[in-house]
């Protein structure tokens, strides 16, 4: 037997256990040196006029013995010498394929082959050395039977993964190698004989190798109907049997890499709807090929529809990672940010920098890059949906929209750029969903500021008395009816139109974003604002004796200026609103929640004032209180909140009437 070269124990004990963290891997790791073994050859075709090989010929072979319990990895490649085998799999860490690629990028060879395929196009996968030895985490003894090309003799060599190895003469047909692991014997937590089954082995091809450029072939089982019999009667009933055939498992040609001129909308679906587990054909499609310091293809979906998991914390964004179309994430988070957290798609390089197993990288720098150009695409992609198809844009926005909205709120408006021309948003006014851009561009000449309204139904926002009032001066309401939309508003605080061109030297026109609920909304006349104040003042006992009726509820209350046919409406100071505030306290840990500063106004011209002036006037403090409680109930009511005691409200309701 011969020692393992380095500190063999340790070293192939760090390999075995430490360095992959999923076994099924092990599969992915021979069937990508089986590749890097046919495309070496396939190399020396395109340079070496006496290597005589048809590409169409190449494959590699996966079979498997149940009652054996062995898997087999066999390829037709360039195989292995004695001393080959001594020096690749008798050193671990040292990478035969390491070096043909170096040695391959010396030379920078440019040979074509007849179907003018440049030799860039030969994609070695492999870099360390050690993805062979990740068979030993399934496999308590492996065996590899190689013969190199253009030699007469074949050898085998075997071990048990501890302390070494042997090399022996062996028998082999052609040239290639056969890679065998005899696997470990079950335990309560492993159950490694499910490798040696067709239903494991196609799984594990598809989900990790399924792109590998050449065929990964494998004997399976299928069923068809015998002949029916001449003498069959009336009564017969089909009969089957079971038969084999060799099946190409993998799908080999990676869609991501094909320019998307070359590639059908149902290439496009169908791949989308397979790999992703859809029923529905994908909304939007973006390809991506980047050439430079990093090369990498992409292809992106928009979904048609929200996944049912979206909004739970069991949902995991990311792309699929492939290195040289080898998985090596399924969800690699770094490559989407979470207001994109819908799209799903694919990103393959074989420049990343992969850590040891190939399950990580080593330089998050590259996938940043790599993020920020992806984003960028998404962003562009989204814009021309909404500029040129706007019916699937709106049908986009429906699914999503609250993602963009959460984007940017949770970004504390620092995504503004990405995000805010992509918003939408009902208008009062238009009755449909436009964007902050045509809320600008409708807006009348003297516009100075984007007006919204939040709560929770579109139809009760369009019917308050501030929404109207702001309607009836000629301006424009968003109405804003999901619960993030607020505080999506407040992070965006102001929004400078895209579409709006600055003169020379200036920034465009900053529109600030106004809650018709909040503070001065800037619609009064100062002659209005006097008369207001001026009435104010004349019936602040009045308004004394309504604050206190409603024991500090509200901090004050004044005359309306935005009022014309409702009596009373509640507004706020400051950045809580109602809405808000309500949705605060809905929240676990409410209790530190905070309140919002609520101002009662009052319409001087409504009769109802009228009424509350005479009962102040004559004295009558229960009748002021009642109809103070009476008019704060109701005004909670418009705005769609919750009233302390409903029953209290309808016997006051009741009491009146009679």
């Amino acid at each position: 037997m011969r020692k393992f070269k380095t500190e063999s124990k340790k070293l192939l004990d760090l390999m075995i256990n430490s360095i992959y963290t999923n076994r099924e891997i092990f599969l992915r790791e021979l069937i990508s040196n089986a590749s890097d073994a046919v495309d070496k050859l396939y190399f020396r075709s395109l340079v070496d006029e006496d290597v005589q090989i048809n590409r169409a010929d190449l494959a590699i072979t996966v079979a498997f013995d149940k009652d054996a319990r062995t898997v087999t990895v066999s390829d037709n490649g360039i195989g292995m010498s004695k001393d080959d085998l001594d020096k690749n799999l008798g050193t671990i860490a040292h990478s035969d394929s390491f070096e043909f690629k170096a040695d391959q990028n010396k030379e920078g060879l440019a040979a074509a082959d007849p179907d003018d395929t440049p030799v860039a196009d030969v994609d070695i996968i492999g870099q360390f050395g050690v993805g062979f030895y990740s068979a030993f985490m399934v496999g308590k003894k492996v065996k590899v039977i190689s013969r190199a090309y253009g030699s007469d003799e074949a050898w085998a060599w075997e071990s048990d993964g501890i302390e070494g190895y042997t090399l022996s003469p062996a028998e082999r047909s052609e040239h290639g190698t056969d890679v065998i692991v005899s696997l470990k014997d079950n335990t309560d937590e492993e159950r490694y004989d499910t490798f040696a089954t067709e239903s494991g082995l196609r799984q594990l091809i598809k989900r990790y190798s399924n792109y590998v450029r050449y065929p990964i072939q494998m004997e399976v089982t299928k069923t068809r109907t015998l002949p029916k019999p001449d003498d069959a009667g009336d009564d017969y009933k089909p009969e089957y049997e079971e038969y084999t055939e060799i099946e190409t498992i993998n799908s080999m040609i990676p869609i991501w890499k094909r320019r998307k001129s070359d590639v059908t909308d149902e290439e496009y679906n169908e791949f989308y709807k397979t790999d992703f587990h859809d029923f529905e054909d994908p909304l939007d499609v973006m390809s991506l090929h980047a050439e430079g310091t990093l090369n990498y293809d992409a292809l992106m979906f928009v979904p048609s529809h929200a996944p049912y998991d979206m909004w739970s914390k069991d949902y995991k964004k990311g792309l699929a990672l492939y290195s040289s179309s080898v998985l090596i994430m399924e969800k690699c988070e770094e490559l989407v940010p979470d207001y994109f957290n819908f799209v799903r798609g694919i990103v393959d390089s074989a420049d990343l920098t992969l850590n040891i197993s190939r399950e990580t990288l080593q330089h998050n720098s590259q996938l940043r890059a790599i993020a920020r150009r992806l984003e960028k695409k998404i962003k562009q992609n989204l814009a021309s949906l909404r500029d040129d198809e706007r019916e699937k844009y709106e049908s986009f926005f429906s699914e999503f929209g609250r993602t963009l909205k959460y984007g940017l709120y949770a970004s504390y408006g620092m995504a503004r750029e990405t995000l805010a021309d992509l918003l939408m948003f009902y208008s009062a006014k238009q009755q449909k969903m436009i964007t902050l851009d045509e809320y600008i561009a409708d807006a009348p000449a003297d516009a100075e500021a984007i007006y919204f309204a939040a709560g929770d139904s579109k139809e009760r926002l369009a019917q308050m008395p501030i929404v109207t009032t702001v309607l009836a001066k000629g301006y424009d309401v968003l109405l804003c009816d999901e619960n993030v939309d607020e505080f999506c508003m407040m992070a965006l605080g102001q929004y400078a139109s895209t579409r709006e061109v600055a003169l020379e030297g200036e920034e465009p026109k900053q529109w600030p974003l106004k809650n018709v609920g909040g503070e001065d909304l800037g619609l009064t006349t100062e002659a209005e604002k006097e008369k207001a104040e001026e009435t104010t003042k004349e019936n602040a006992e009045l308004f004394d004796a309504m604050k206190e009726a409603l024991d500090g509820k509200v901090e004050k209350v004044v005359v309306s200026t935005r009022l014309t046919d409702s009596p009373v409406v509640l507004t706020t100071e400051g950045a809580v609103s109602l809405q808000m505030a309500q949705m605060l306290k809905s929240q676990p840990g409410s209790e530190e929640a905070p309140s919002a500063h609520v101002v009662l106004e009052v319409n001087a011209e409504h009769p109802i004032f009228e009424t509350m002036k005479s009962a102040h006037a004559a004295g009558e403090t229960d009748k002021v209180n009642e109809y103070t409680q009476i008019l704060y109930d109701q005004a909670l009511l418009v705005e769609g909140l919750p009233i302390d005691n409903p029953l209290a409200f309808a016997q006051k309701v009741t009491s009146l009437m009679k």
